[in-house]
């Protein structure tokens, strides 16, 4: 048996990344959000705005949906960027590093969190049918460091490694990662749900 989902996004990327993630999970069907996909993200909370895109995938696609929100949580900026991190520089990924990096000058403490929220709805459906919100905790480096990975990877050193979440493979970013951790429950959920009920 195979399952069909739908991801509330049409960033390809992201559809990648996902991918790369399930390659255990044989029986999955991962597919981009329709190109007229373009919900307006109004919630107080990640799992919130997660619902708004899963709901709006299941009804642009008629099918099961997955959607994600996240955000890096820093706390001796009282827990921002977080919701609006993705918002938090006009412009590029390396805008918003170096604008978190001069916000946190002279500051000691450097303790941060990225935050990882994912939803399942099905088509119609008023609440969702799976939530789960995970944590990869760390602290912001003094200087960028790294190549790989995106948006505050090279900015971010995970409380298990002496390096910036940009420094290590993909592979290892994803058992460790927030979104790893959240897409894992998440497929626990369909195998045990939808495959092998």
């Amino acid at each position: 048996m195979s399952l069909a989902l739908t991801l509330g996004t049409k960033n390809p990327g992201k559809l990648k990344e996902f991918e790369e993630m399930s390659r255990d999970c044989p029986w999955l069907e991962l597919a981009l959000a329709p190109a007229d996909f373009d919900p307006e993200e109004t919630g107080n909370t990640y799992i919130e705005n997660a619902f708004i895109k899963a709901r709006a995938a299941a009804e642009a696609s008629g099918r099961l949906s997955a959607a994600d929100d996240s955000g890096l949580e820093v706390d001796a900026l009282e827990g921002r960027p977080g919701l609006y991190s993705a918002r938090y520089s006009e412009g590029s990924d390396a805008l918003g590093r170096a604008k978190l990096l001069k916000e946190l000058e002279g500051q000691e403490n450097r303790s941060a969190r990225f935050v990882c929220a994912i939803v399942l709805c099905r088509p119609g459906s008023k609440e969702p049918v799976f939530q789960t919100e995970q944590y990869w905790t760390g602290r912001i480096s003094l200087t960028e460091q790294g190549s790989q990975g995106f948006g505050f990877d090279p900015v971010f050193l995970p409380v298990e490694k002496d390096v910036t979440a940009a420094q290590i493979s993909a592979k290892e970013k994803n058992l460790l990662s927030h979104r790893g951790q959240a897409w894992r429950q998440t497929l626990r959920f369909l195998e045990k749900n939808f495959i092998n009920p």
